[in-house]
């Protein structure tokens, strides 16, 4: 850039190669790359850094990105919601239940959860271990069904998106019910075999709901679409458009 076509790479440039860097899992030459700006590393340039410790479970890498964060950004929940749950995936619940207090110290709320899906011309909005929707009874059966179906399959639950420690039957429930996999409960319910089931989530999808999303559209043949806080995820026979990362 600078040599050929007289370009100083500016931040957002060295944000596009540390995300590259870091979806190949070469996180040491993100750092070195980082290290070796021109120009002051922005928000979005540690926000890269940190999706990719995220992604690759670098817990050390990412809790220096997120205290870069908290200063740049004091009032986004985002780097202490990510470095609690790279805590949490390590199995550092101490650490993790500190970074909670932190953000409840410093008067950081993280968004809640939902998803939503729309049918018959409703919007259809659920939130993990809803229990409000007139078809619960019907929906959390089918979760039942599912989560036995993609388990002959091969699925194991991700304990590391769990945030709390707790027995490991309270981990599975807890992972079964979020908002997503209600949303796609609901879709599997009540949408047409052959039409896409399309869910919307405020947040990132998380993993266990992604590789759980994979199993789903491969054992219903259904194609699914979530569109997440980040991209569109298209799930269809038992791929994610998104080469699992995101």
């Amino acid at each position: 850039m600078d040599n050929i076509h007289g370009i100083k790479p500016g931040a957002e440039h060295y944000a596009c190669m540390i995300d590259l860097l870091g979806r190949s899992g070469n996180l040491s030459e993100a750092k070195q790359l980082l290290d070796q700006m021109d120009v002051e590393p922005d928000a979005t340039v540690w926000k890269s850094l940190l999706g990719a410790c995220r992604m690759h479970k670098e817990l050390e890498m990412g809790e220096m990105a997120a205290k870069e964060l908290f200063e740049l950004e004091p009032k986004n929940s985002m780097p202490y919601v990510m470095l609690s749950n790279l805590y949490s995936a390590a199995g550092r619940w101490e650490d993790a239940a500190k970074i909670r207090k932190l953000m409840k110290c410093r008067g950081i709320s993280k968004e809640p959860g939902s998803s939503w899906t729309q049918a018959n011309g409703k919007t259809h909005t659920f939130v993990s271990e809803d229990r409000s929707h007139p078809m619960m009874a019907r929906i959390y059966s089918k979760i039942d069904e599912v989560i036995a179906l993609i388990k002959e399959a091969g699925y194991v639950p991700d304990m590391s998106f769990v945030l709390h420690d707790m027995e490991r039957e309270g981990k599975e429930l807890g992972l079964a019910y979020h908002s997503e996999k209600l949303a796609l409960a609901f879709g599997l319910l009540v949408v047409p075999s052959g039409a896409v089931i399309r869910i919307y989530k405020n947040l990132r999808v998380c993993g266990d709901c992604h590789t759980a999303f994979k199993y789903i559209s491969s054992l219903y043949d259904r194609h699914i679409v979530l569109r997440d806080s980040n991209c569109f995820h298209h799930f269809v026979d038992g791929k994610c458009s998104c080469g699992d990362y995101w």
